[in-house]
């Protein structure tokens, strides 16, 4: 509770607002690009910042590289579904959950 996760791009923070192809899980922190393409290659690092203790923290920077045989991983079409067992929320409030597909 209190995290916030930001990603970061060859230096500059990705702004995932307006952005159907990548989105960033705020539960897991997790960076999820659909169809990669090659202006995606490059340093992904990921900053996690917590409000309550004022601090941010940097992860090493992970490099995306594209295949040059353009061959593609095996992935069995799944919904990745990480819900808790019970949410609760007070009436007219907003809340989230997160459900990903996944697959080829």
């Amino acid at each position: 509770p209190g995290l916030s996760y930001t990603w970061i791009f060859n230096n500059n923070t990705l702004d995932l607002q307006e952005d159907r192809r990548r989105f960033v899980s705020q539960a897991t922190g997790n960076l999820y690009l659909a169809k990669v393409e090659p202006w995606d290659v490059g340093n992904y690092t990921c900053a996690v910042s917590s409000a309550e203790a004022r601090r941010q923290v940097w992860g090493p920077p992970t490099a995306l590289t594209l295949r040059g045989d353009g061959v593609m991983g095996e992935y069995e079409p799944k919904i990745e579904v990480r819900f808790p067992e019970t949410t609760h929320a007070a009436k007219g409030s907003s809340v989230t959950l997160e459900c990903f597909a996944l697959g080829k």
